[in-house]
């Protein structure tokens, strides 16, 4: 896992900005009977990305710490991932709203693959267990968030807490 940063984007129209990149590992498990990743896999890749971000950024490496609750999540499947690739998984910060954030995530080649294999984005709200309701993101963390946030004009797909 390493931080990565790109001066030009996907679809997503991107200036320079950090990232974290998780190298995943594919397991036959993951494989379909038509001999490649299944599709509900990508959101696991996606996962561990997040645990990677949580731990580098945040130094949460214990999952019962994550303060806040997954909302929504969404892939754009581009290529299929036969069981033989070696894969890398992207993540970053697209928005960051009062009580929310999005992660956007990319699975990659890490041999240079044409283009990625899929994208993705999940919104994140800030939560607190003991009393059962949402909460503001703290400042400290919003600080840290935003050295990953992407510079773009391109509008969040979804959240505006």
């Amino acid at each position: 896992m390493h931080n990565a940063s790109n001066d030009a984007g996907s679809q997503y129209t991107m200036i320079r900005h950090a990232k974290i990149c998780a190298s995943i590992a594919i397991r036959f498990r993951d494989v379909d009977a038509m001999g490649h990743v299944n599709n509900a896999e990508y959101l696991t890749y996606f996962e561990e990305g997040r645990k990677a971000f949580l731990k580098e950024v945040m130094g949460i490496e214990v999952p019962a710490d994550y303060p806040f609750i997954l909302a929504r999540a969404v892939c754009d499947y581009i290529r299929p991932i036969p069981l033989s690739a070696e894969i890398s998984v992207m993540v970053w910060i697209s928005r960051i709203g009062k009580k929310s954030f999005n992660f956007r995530y990319e699975i990659i080649d890490t041999r240079g693959g044409p283009e990625p294999y899929a994208r993705g984005e999940s919104v994140m709200v800030w939560y607190d267990y003991t009393s059962g309701k949402t909460a503001p993101i703290p400042e400290e963390t919003a600080a840290k968030l935003r050295e990953y946030r992407e510079k773009s004009s391109t509008p969040a797909s979804s959240g505006t807490a």
